[in-house]
């Protein structure tokens, strides 16, 4: 039986795949969170992409990191639509992805995050970037295959 698209499984591919959006993911998010800090005047560190501690809804700074995350949720769609391709894979590489974000914030403050607002925040952002990815790429898997692409003739 013949398929559209062949299923070989390719390890490589997939690891590579993963470290390429773990680096748009960490690369976006500290371009997002540096425009965040221009607007409000405010140091950078590495706290604002780990400690859970600093996503609050109490705080301008807080709300303003919480805007970066969700707007880095975004660029990521947008990433899943350029390199993976793939509508069904795009939950996959979006759990991945934040996974090892948890995993990162979990060495970075020695302990789970405890704080509502940072699993509010990812899970919004789990969300967003695996719907709007899987959106991008299925619009992109749909779009008609021309069948006749040679020149017309007058027969």
């Amino acid at each position: 039986m013949a398929h559209f698209r062949s299923y070989i499984w390719d390890p490589v591919l997939i690891v590579s795949q993963i470290v390429l959006m773990q680096c748009i993911y960490y690369s976006f998010l500290g371009l997002w969170l540096a425009g965040v800090d221009g607007l409000v005047q405010t140091s950078r560190s590495l706290n604002q992409i780990f400690s859970y501690e600093i996503l609050s809804f109490a705080t301008m700074q807080g709300r303003l990191s919480m805007m970066a995350f969700i707007l880095n949720s975004l660029t990521c769609a947008l990433g899943l639509w350029l390199f993976i391709r793939r509508g069904k894979q795009c939950l996959d590489f979006t759990v991945t992805v934040h996974f090892f974000h948890m995993i990162g914030c979990w060495i970075y403050n020695s302990r789970l995050p405890a704080s509502l607002a940072w699993w509010l925040v990812n899970i919004a952002c789990m969300a967003l970037m695996a719907v709007i990815g899987e959106y991008l790429c299925m619009r992109t898997e749909l779009m008609a295959i021309p069948v006749n692409t040679g020149p017309k003739s007058n027969l």
